[in-house]
């Protein structure tokens, strides 16, 4: 029995070291749990948590028993940002860069989408299709200034992308302040033509938000995966992110590879905004502040471990407990459990190397008092 135990325990130890998925699954467990013990230790039926989840990931209220497609299609809808923008990160970071300017980039992406869709003649597909590729390419643009501020004069890209972020903020207000109608928060309604809203899928989810937008991410994941696994393009970024010397030795146009990644990861970024401003609202935002999606998507991208499925299954968890919150207050569980849980395991996310360094060590010493025994 014992020796059936410790066998178990090596080959969970093992799946640890090499696995990065197990130690995600791991670390999200861990973040409920310790949610769970928080909630226990103020007083609340941590039920509530779970109702929520169940909730939005069905529809069904275990409360009274009604089923309610909408709370789907809220997820879904709310799961999109944090997927594009977690991608925005991983292009970035397989490329040995660290985009912390993915927040800019949306913000760009989502106010030039707003200006198109308010000054861009209404032509039905072509109108919409207009203000989401220009804000791709918008923020492409700011983010590859970065890439090439970097790969030619070794500019820190967390420093350019931070600073970039608040130029961003402000430079939006600017822009949209100048569209005729525009009042203290926002501009007037867009045409139908510049809408990604689909009759259907309102009328599937029961009226919810849950847009066009949703099947572009799809596309945009599974571009990103055909990009990075089956391209020479993907390769040298790759390469580049692995030892950047070794890959100009072997010919890789490192310079190219900086500025293209950034360039990539600003577009899945503009993307997101885009995507956000004509499929979740009706009219152009003044924005006052960020809405941070681009820092979340850092998270997304770390629980995802930077590959497509994973950034997907991450961006869905961080689109439900989003959606979560205000059912939450419904159960009698304070809102904020959603970020206890986001923060914790961003926290435990981090500590993968440390975890496997020390698994690796007690596995070590195991080892060393067997041989000596």
């Amino acid at each position: 029995m014992s020796d059936s135990i410790s066998k178990d325990k090596k080959s969970f130890s093992s799946l640890l070291l090499k696995s990065d998925g197990a130690v995600s699954v791991l670390v999200v467990l861990l973040g409920f749990l310790i949610a769970t013990l928080l909630v226990i230790i103020v007083g609340r039926n941590p039920a509530g948590i779970y109702k929520s989840l169940v909730q939005v990931t069905t529809g069904y209220n275990m409360n009274n028993g009604k089923w309610n497609i909408r709370y789907v299609g809220e997820w879904l809808n709310y799961s999109v940002p944090f997927v594009l923008c977690g991608i925005c990160m991983a292009f970035a970071s397989r490329t040995g860069l660290f985009n912390i300017g993915g927040e800019g980039q949306y913000i760009i992406g989502m106010t030039v989408a707003q200006l198109v869709a308010l000054t861009f003649p209404p032509i039905p597909v072509i109108h919409v299709f207009l203000a989401v590729a220009l804000g791709t390419m918008a923020g492409a643009i700011w983010g590859g200034v970065v890439g090439f501020l970097k790969a030619k004069y070794e500019v820190s890209e967390v420093v350019a992308t931070i600073m970039l972020n608040h130029t961003a903020l402000y430079l939006s207000r600017i822009i949209t302040m100048a569209i005729p109608g525009t009042n203290t928060f926002k501009t007037v309604n867009f045409p139908e033509t510049a809408t990604l809203k689909v009759s259907f899928l309102s009328k599937l989810t029961n009226n919810s938000m849950l847009n066009a937008g949703f099947f572009i991410m799809l596309i945009a994941v599974i571009i990103y995966w055909f990009i990075m696994e089956k391209t020479n393009v993907g390769f040298g970024l790759r390469a580049t992110g692995f030892n950047k010397h070794a890959a100009k030795a072997a010919g890789i146009p490192v310079i190219a590879s900086i500025a293209i990644s950034m360039a990539i990861s600003g577009a899945y970024a503009g993307l997101g905004g885009s995507v956000v401003a004509l499929g979740s609202f009706k009219y152009g935002r003044l924005i006052s502040g960020q809405d941070n999606y681009g820092f979340t998507g850092i998270a997304v991208a770390l629980v995802g471990n930077n590959k497509a499925l994973g950034i997907l299954v991450a961006g869905l968890l961080f689109g439900m407990l989003q959606a979560a919150q205000p059912i939450m207050q419904s159960n009698n569980i304070p809102k904020e459990i959603t970020f206890i849980i986001q923060g914790l395991v961003v926290v435990f996310i981090s500590l993968k190397t440390g975890m496997r360094i020390f698994i690796s060590w007690n596995a070590k010493r195991k080892a060393e008092k067997g041989g000596a025994k």
